[in-house]
């Protein structure tokens, strides 16, 4: 008899679930838009509509499901299946998996969503078979999840691997957590936008600029479409960029020396054309002597999507 877990992947801007089997397979999925800005006990009653939503969608009854996993950002206390703060939600000190339990009848699985994504990724996605893997996300903020022989490292308190928030720049950007100068300030899209707008601000009248004002919005990917089409201004940005991500980056492989690091994300949507820049970067700046045929930890692209979330959360569940 196959066995059946519900993945659930909480985020800023939607609430996404899954039915996956044992094997990381989806088999239904659903959503609703998250709407963060409401209680986070209103907020729970969606997750819970999407989560008995994703069983329908996999014609199944709830007899088939034998646990819930749950993927939220911020910090997590996964025996206790308690948030216990998250600045971009405005969550703090919430008992979601108890919550979930009770009104579910199932015993649930929390789990930090990047930590989630990265236990998806390496069961079924870009680094599957990989001894050690570490996952980055560059999205609103960026997550980082360390999965070691095929489990998640949490560290003593559950709190491990929030590696968006190493300071990279003393007394650099202001970050969400109340840091200066954190990874994610640079390395996020928000990082990332942020340093668009100020160099549209500098050069008004560059292909940057013309780009941002025709499109209405400048978004993660803006400078990046305009250093494509040959504009200097937007170059500059994203090597500023892609400097700053390597460097976040090579202290990661110094320090920890995973197999594969996987990049995802929206911004890691660019795909080779992010890559191949930043294996450069990362090499000049990781510690030892570069030698032939010496193993490397290896730079690719998630392959999975947000459904790394869902299959990592099913997975933590299982």
């Amino acid at each position: 008899m196959v066995s059946y877990y519900i993945g659930v992947d909480i985020g800023g801007t939607s609430i996404k679930a899954g039915v996956v089997d044992e094997a990381g397979r989806i088999a239904g999925e659903a959503d609703l838009p998250t709407g963060a800005d409401r209680p986070q006990e209103v907020v729970l009653k969606d997750i819970l509509r999407v989560a008995e939503a994703a069983v329908g969608a996999a014609s199944l009854a709830r007899a088939d499901i034998r646990a819930v996993g749950v993927g939220s950002p911020g910090t997590v206390d996964s025996e206790t299946g308690v948030v216990l703060y998250n600045y971009n939600l405005g969550w703090r000190d919430f008992a979601i998996g108890p919550m979930m339990s009770e009104a579910l009848g199932l015993p649930v699985r929390l789990e930090n969503d990047a930590n989630a994504a990265a236990l998806g990724e390496a069961v079924a996605g870009s680094a599957r078979g990989a001894s050690s893997a570490m996952i980055i996300t560059l999205g609103t903020g960026v997550g980082s999840g360390f999965v070691i022989d095929g489990s998640i490292w949490t560290g003593c308190n559950s709190a491990a691997c929030e590696f968006g928030h190493m300071v990279i720049a003393y007394g650099g950007r202001p970050c969400t957590c109340g840091r200066r100068g954190c990874f994610e300030a640079y390395a996020s899209a928000t990082g990332l936008i942020n340093m668009t707008r100020e160099a549209i601000e500098a050069h008004p009248n560059s292909a940057l600029g013309e780009l941002a004002r025709r499109e209405g919005v400048v978004s993660g990917h803006t400078a990046f479409d305009a250093a494509e089409a040959g504009d200097p201004v937007a170059q500059g940005v994203v090597d500023e960029y892609t400097g700053y991500l390597a460097c976040g980056l090579a202290s990661l492989i110094n320090g920890l020396q995973p197999e594969v690091i996987s990049i995802g994300g929206g911004i890691g949507k660019q795909g080779e054309g992010l890559l191949v820049p930043l294996r450069r970067r990362v090499e000049e700046e990781t510690f030892g002597e570069k030698r032939e045929g010496q193993k490397r930890t290896r730079l690719v692209s998630c392959t999975l999507g947000y459904k790394a979330g869902l299959i990592g959360a099913a997975m933590a569940a299982r």
